[in-house]
């Protein structure tokens, strides 16, 4: 069940700020569907790609975390051509936008549900 929640969780949370973040004048996604398959595709090219593109975390010591700002530039651009329904509406400021937006509306969202449902560690 747990193993669930921890891919469910994050699916919705991102869901949600994407849907948030889609009411600024950045990015279009066209249905609540095409937020959760971006969500989705988010969390694969996450999950397949941040390692890499940036360096498996060495280089964000000496980078102070532009390297991870970087890699998540990146991841959101490429979902945004992988997914049909979300689109950019400028190439090189939606996605600088976009993904810090959905950084800070994803950390927002998880703080506060960290602050009703506490886990345990």
């Amino acid at each position: 069940m747990n193993n669930i929640l921890a891919i469910l969780i994050p699916l919705v949370v991102t869901t949600i700020s994407l849907l948030i973040i889609s009411k600024l004048p950045i990015i279009e996604i066209d249905s609540l569907k095409k937020a959760i398959i971006a969500a989705i595709v988010f969390g694969i090219l996450n999950a397949l790609l941040k390692p890499i593109l940036t360096g498996f975390g060495l280089f964000s010591f000496v980078t102070f975390g532009l390297a991870t700002f970087i890699a998540n530039i990146i991841i959101f651009g490429l979902a945004a051509l992988l997914v049909q329904g979300f689109r950019l509406r400028s190439k090189i400021w939606s996605p600088i936008i976009g993904a810090f937006a959905l950084s800070v509306i994803n950390s927002i969202i998880f703080k506060l549900l960290n602050q009703f449902f506490p886990v345990g560690g």
